[in-house]
């Protein structure tokens, strides 16, 4: 029989057991934010499952419009972005306000993270 006195326990050493699943979704998190999935939560618990399937929907219109942009730009490699596209196919004056209002958005989006 082993004696032990009080005080001269081990202390339990700490271990690394994060798995490779677990940085993933660690990243992800940070990457994504909380907020999407405050909101959504938010969103499904309040409207129920019908959410779900305009999520679906959504997610096709988003693939599609992806596939398109794609087909875009193997057609001409000379495109940079998309205001190329809107450029070559729109004009320039599209091309134009396309870029900065994309430079806008981005612009309000940062100062909206930093508040």
């Amino acid at each position: 029989m082993k004696t032990t006195t009080p005080g001269l326990c081990e202390k339990p050493a700490l271990q690394r057991t994060l798995s490779n699943r677990h940085i993933q979704l660690m990243a992800m998190g940070g990457a994504i934010g909380t907020g999407l999935f405050m909101g959504s939560g938010k969103i499904i618990a309040l409207s129920g499952t019908s959410i779900i399937l305009i999520y679906m929907i959504i997610g096709l219109f988003v693939y599609f419009v992806m596939r398109a942009m794609g087909e875009l730009l193997l057609s001409n490699l000379n495109f940079k972005s998309f205001a190329d596209f809107a450029g070559a196919y729109l004009g320039p004056r599209a091309a134009f306000f396309l870029g900065w209002s994309y430079w806008l958005s981005w612009s309000v989006a940062v100062v909206g993270d930093a508040a």
